[in-house]
Order: C-alpha cells, then sequence, then structure tokens
C-alpha cells in the first residue's frame, strides 16, 4: 500500500480518505487512477492478485471485481461511478457543461468499454479467422471514432475530459501489441493515431500504471493460448 504523492503538492481539498483497490492490468483501475490524478487529489492505492483474493477483498466487493474505492468506511463499485464522484467532490469537471454533450461523452465512455470487450476477444482468440474477425471489428469501431473525434488534440478539443482518460487506457493496449506485430487497426484513422500520440505523452496517463506495466501485458498474452500468443 503505497501512498500516490507525485501530482499532489500544494493540494489545498477537504476530501475523504480514498483508497483504491486495484489490480496492475485492469484498465478500468487506470481509469480511476486518471482521474485522481487529474483532479489532484491524495489517495493510496492497494494492488491485489485476482487470481488469489484476499479475504478482505471478499467481504466489500459485491462484483468481485476491481477497482473498488474505498471513501472513509464507505466502498464505491464500478469504474464509471467512481469517475464521476471523484469528478463532483472536487473543483473543476472532467465533463462538458451542456447536458446534451456530458450525455454524448457519456455515451463514447460507454461505447470504450465495448472496445475493451472487443481487444479481449482479440486476444483471446483461439484460432487465426476469429483473431482476424475481431481485428476488423477493432477496425471498424475506431472508424466510428474517428467521424466524431475533434482535430484540436483530445476528444472534444483542446481540454482532456473522461472520455480522454478511458481512451488513453485502451492504447495502451496497442502499445504493447505495436511490439509483436502491425495488425493496422488504425490504418484509416489519421485523427485517431494522432489523439493517440497526444494521450500517451500526457502525464496522468504515463503514471497511471506501474513501470513494468508492459512486461506484465506482454506476459498475459503469452499465456492466453490463443491465436495471438502463437504470434509472440
Amino acid at each position: 500500500m503505497s501512498l500516490d504523492e507525485n501530482l499532489l503538492s500544494g493540494s489545498t481539498l477537504s476530501i475523504p480518505k480514498l483508497e483504491l483497490i486495484s489490480h496492475p492490468l485492469c484498465p478500468y483501475v487506470q481509469r480511476a487512477v486518471i482521474t485522481l490524478l487529474e483532479k489532484n487529489i491524495p489517495h493510496e492505492r492497494t494492488y491485489i492478485d485476482l487470481s488469489n483474493k484476499p479475504d478482505w477483498f471478499h467481504q466489500i466487493s459485491p462484483l468481485g471485481k476491481v477497482p473498488l474505492l474505498k471513501v472513509d468506511e464507505e466502498v464505491l463499485f464500478e469504474s464509471a461511478v467512481i469517475c464521476e464522484y471523484l469528478n463532483e467532490i472536487t473543483p473543476g469537471s472532467l465533463h462538458p457543461d451542456d447536458a446534451l454533450q456530458k450525455a454524448k461523452h457519456r455515451s463514447w465512455i460507454e461505447f470504450g468499454s465495448g472496445i475493451l470487450n472487443t481487444i479481449a476477444g482479440f486476444y483471446n482468440a483461439p484460432n487465426q479467422e476469429s483473431f482476424e474477425q475481431k481485428r476488423d471489428e477493432l477496425t471498424r469501431k475506431f472508424l466510428w471514432i474517428e467521424r466524431y473525434l475533434s482535430d484540436e488534440g483530445y476528444f472534444a478539443g483542446v481540454t482532456f475530459s473522461l472520455v480522454d482518460a478511458v481512451y488513453g487506457t485502451i492504447f495502451r493496449y496497442f502499445d504493447v501489441l505495436d511490439t509483436i506485430d502491425e495488425f493496422g487497426v488504425f490504418a484509416g484513422t489519421p485523427k485517431v493515431k494522432n489523439w493517440r500520440k497526444q494521450l500517451h505523452d500526457r502525464p496522468s496517463i504515463q503514471h497511471a500504471v506501474t513501470e513494468d506495466y508492459p512486461q506484465h501485458l506482454l506476459m498475459f498474452l503469452q499465456q492466453r493460448n490463443s491465436y495471438l500468443s502463437t504470434l509472440i
């Protein structure tokens, strides 16, 4: 358990004691970490082994999943709920002010969760045919995003938002997948490629994982007994 102090200097916020229960590879955990760092919120992170969950975790996690956010003696679960809560208890907002635009951002956050499900299907595909089907599905999903993406840096312009936090974790998968092969997922999406680079350079996204994340993810992919694992 370690206090994350790298972006906390000068904070004067009066907020509860926060502890984020995490796993090193979970992209949903990373969303919460990015929000914590972007909002400059003091917190602790506790990493657990999801293949050997401690008893105390079972007692506080209704779904048996991470992330969990301990707020004093209360517990929040589900990454979207956690990020919304963190956004609301601190000054400023990582959502647009306009109700319609805010709803659209939430829609694209949900779309990002769908992309994560497709990525899981991609790295778990048992044969080349299903692997290529999932690759094509990913390509189509990013073509959808290309149509709606701003060309000013972030998802909706020059301001970082919760949508950007979600997709920063998605693109991190491809930083590792690109070391295996060029799968062409972003071949027809120049704005997405620029967005990916912008997010890659964002300090909150860089610090949302441990330094050995790429090695751990590559090892995880090698152990899937899938078509992708044969390419590594």
